[in-house]
């Protein structure tokens, strides 16, 4: 497994993220997700990613029952807070001054842990100033509590103020935590260019577009038993993806993969990890063989006449309009 600088910083995480988003404590029990967990440590992989938010609060718990016994500085933790836990009260979500401090309080206790690596804004707040944001950041840096601050699908424009801000209160902005994927680019016209200007990488989640991009979803066939389709919640993130346009384009992806001695997930996560200006991709896994699978693309070199095979095969169905990232952002606090 290799390692990349997040940012500008002198951390290393490694370049495969484990994230436990729609696994634990919903498409998988405690123990398939504790293996999991166990088949990343032995893979090479340090970093995990996780969020209050996951199954409210559930998800942080199990992955801190998982890591318990591993040295904790061997590992790189990264949590979130902004949306709604608890019973969704009116301080229960956003990025007061309030929520954050309750907030962190409450994921270092349900990780088991004194610190987070890196504590992230999951989405932007537009009811509370970001002064105020980032001063409670800044004093989570200062109390120990986290070392290290990142955002989630900000703007470009969100991202340069929120820097100025890290900048003036000497703590470190570093990341930003896009979705990212052969076939979801729109970050790249204006996300990125401002993000590498400003030293901060992109740690991608949903590189395999919810596992669209493994190829297992074929045009006119059920999905697989087992599969994330085939799981209520996760079906609900994947419909927009679940056409039989996409379906049947997607298998065309399927020669480049067999070209370079690569299965479908492995291509995907290779091609977001040939882009400098990410420090990793977040896998997920519902079996421990699924992670055997998605370390196969770490340190993959994938060459020039295959990636602009890829963007033949996808050119009708890429999304590149950098509004999108303003569409998943709330405009108020959810509740």
């Amino acid at each position: 497994m290799k390692h990349r600088y997040l940012g500008s910083s002198g951390l290393k995480i490694s370049e495969l993220v484990y994230g436990n988003w729609l696994t634990h404590g919903e498409q998988i029990e405690k123990d398939a997700a504790i293996q999991c967990v166990h088949a990343a440590l032995d893979a090479g992989i340090s970093s995990f990613d996780t969020a209050d938010v996951y199954a409210n609060t559930v998800a942080e718990k199990i992955l801190g029952k998982a890591l318990k016994g591993q040295r904790r500085e061997s590992l790189e933790i990264f949590t979130k807070v902004y949306w709604p836990t608890g019973p969704g009260g009116p301080n229960d979500s956003g990025l007061s001054r309030k929520h954050i401090m309750e907030s962190v309080h409450g994921s270092l206790k349900r990780l088991g842990t004194d610190y987070v690596d890196l504590y992230q804004a999951h989405r932007y707040d537009h009811e509370t100033p970001l002064e105020e944001t980032m001063t409670a950041f800044a004093d989570v840096v200062r109390s120990g509590k986290a070392l290290y601050i990142g955002v989630s699908e900000w703007t470009a424009d969100q991202i340069r103020a929120a820097k100025h801000y890290a900048d003036e209160l000497h703590f470190p902005l570093v990341s930003n935590q896009p979705q990212y994927s052969m076939l979801w680019r729109v970050i790249e016209a204006q996300v990125v260019p401002t993000c590498v200007e400003l030293g901060i990488s992109q740690i991608c989640f949903s590189p395999v577009a919810q596992g669209l991009l493994t190829g297992k979803y074929l045009p006119g066939k059920p999905p697989p038993t087992g599969s994330r389709a085939a799981n209520a919640t996760g079906a609900s993130f994947l419909k927009r993806w679940y056409s039989p346009k996409n379906l049947q384009a997607v298998q065309g992806l399927r020669p480049v993969a067999d070209e370079l001695g690569l299965s479908m997930a492995q291509l995907a996560l290779a091609w977001v990890l040939q882009h400098d200006y990410v420090a990793a991709a977040i896998i997920g896994a519902s079996r421990p063989e699924q992670i055997t699978e998605n370390v196969g693309a770490s340190g993959v070199a994938i060459p020039a006449d295959a990636l602009s095979a890829i963007d033949e095969v996808l050119a009708e169905i890429i999304v590149t309009d950098p509004l999108k990232t303003i569409e998943i952002t709330p405009a108020t606090r959810p509740s």
